[in-house]
């Protein structure tokens, strides 16, 4: 199977490889193999898509999350760890897995957890997926740990999409929530998960239609059938609400559209992608824009 990452193995001190998995993924523990002090590995960091992402090389004996180490670190996320090279052996609570090159484990951040490595070359991607916007979208049928098949032709599709955001530097973020509908369907077809709570319904239908400047929080709730005051209920555990999380995708299709665009189309392609991509007022566009990116819509096309 074609790896998706080429990260690179050098001698590292045990002390600092492990300072950089704890800045990027949280408080966790590692054990070397010897006694000599040093681990070949790597730690790298990358936005794919929506998702902070973990890039992890090493030949360690295991690194591990113990209670002592969730209590100091509340987790905030769910690991989706994909073998990229190498094995590794996931035990958390009472599931267990043995990860050869595509394989997928969920792992539950608020769990004790351990990935046993003996030593050899292990290359890991690890998505970061908020533990809050899982809960709400798929209930508990994450809690705990979860094995993702690779019988499920499900599998196949989760990993094209990873695959393809790896690629896509600054890939758009439907990519993620294409990848989140994806983990959706997968728990229902399990029947571990709801794959259609209104949370998500909501989340797929302003990916849908945020090129629609008539669409706004008042359609989708019209839409879903609810009050607008029930939708932002069900918004309030993400820490937005259905306009902000609105303005959000428009402004990321914007910076997609506008990052693809060749230099002598900037000067007017501005004013025509801000009303592609939902936004019938220039100066509101412009504004919010650089409160989000820190810079002009021309400066981001002229750029690219």
């Amino acid at each position: 199977m074609q790896s998706l990452t080429t990260p690179g193995h050098r001698p590292v001190p045990v002390e600092i490889l492990e300072a950089e998995i704890r800045r990027v993924c949280g408080a966790f523990a590692l054990e070397p193999m010897g006694r000599s002090g040093v681990v070949n590995g790597d730690v790298a960091t990358r936005r794919v898509g929506p998702f902070d992402t973990a890039i992890v090389a090493l030949d360690a004996s295991e690194v591990a999350r113990s209670p002592r180490a969730i209590r100091q670190d509340p987790g905030e996320y769910f690991f989706l760890l994909v073998q990229d090279a190498g094995q590794c052996r996931v035990e958390q609570g009472d599931r267990v897995a043995e990860l050869s090159p595509g394989d997928m484990f969920l792992v539950d951040s608020v769990k004790p957890s351990s990935f046993l490595y003996r030593g050899e070359r292990s290359n890991q991607v690890s998505l970061h997926i908020p533990r809050e916007e899982v809960v709400h979208r798929f209930g508990h049928a994450c809690a705990g740990g979860l094995s993702i098949s690779r019988d499920d032709p499900l599998w196949l599709a989760m990993r094209a999409v990873i695959a393809k955001m790896l690629l896509e530097e600054g890939a758009q973020a439907q990519l993620g929530e294409a990848f989140l509908c994806l983990m959706g369907a997968y728990l229902h077809g399990r029947g571990t998960g709801n794959a259609e709570t209104l949370l998500s319904r909501a989340l797929a239908m302003i990916d849908r239609h945020r090129a629609d400047p008539s669409f706004g929080p008042r359609e989708l709730a019209a839409r879903l059938n609810v009050s607008e005051r029930m939708l932002q209920r069900h918004f309030r555990p993400l820490g937005e609400t259905p306009g902000h999380r609105l303005l959000g995708r428009r402004l990321e299709l914007a910076h997609a559209r506008l990052s693809a665009r060749r230099n002598e189309q900037a000067a007017e392609g501005v004013t025509a992608v801000a009303f592609d991509c939902g936004f019938n007022d220039l100066s509101y566009f412009y504004r919010e824009f650089r409160k989000k990116y820190g810079t002009t819509p021309g400066a981001v096309a002229r750029c690219h």
